[in-house]
């Protein structure tokens, strides 16, 4: 007998085994079963930190309000702290000058390099000493 792909064998076990019963899945409240206002914007600007914001992020809630109520969440110095990870936070459009000293030290730089590479090819043969 030949040998059984994975798949091939996967389908017959999957077959074979009695289905297993549904998990019930919990029912969320809806506003038929429950009389809740929505949030108004009134509400919003009443939020602390301490406040629960759940009713401002459930389903059904008008985008503006779940906007201002997550803005007015994240507004909170709790979470305006650096974390240590921003490494690349400085503002790199800012230029700052070269000073004298260090466009001394380039030109310098240059030059040795510029003196190094003309003394390989003085040392390199050329076709003409052949």
């Amino acid at each position: 007998m030949a040998a059984e792909t994975f798949f091939a064998r996967w389908s017959r076990v999957k077959a074979e085994s009695p289905p297993e019963p549904a998990q019930a899945l919990p029912v969320a409240a809806s506003a038929e079963t429950e009389s809740v206002p929505a949030p108004t914007l009134e509400q919003v600007e009443q939020l602390t930190s301490d406040s629960d914001f759940k009713p401002f992020v459930a389903r059904g809630v008008d985008e503006a309000i779940r906007r201002a109520a997550l803005k007015k969440l994240f507004a909170d110095p709790h979470f305006n702290v650096m974390d240590g990870l921003d490494t690349y936070i400085d503002d790199y459009n800012k230029f700052e000058p070269l000073t004298p000293l260090m466009v001394a030290a380039l030109n310098h730089a240059k030059n040795l390099i510029a003196r190094e590479f003309a003394a390989e090819e003085d040392d390199e043969p050329k076709d003409e000493d052949l």
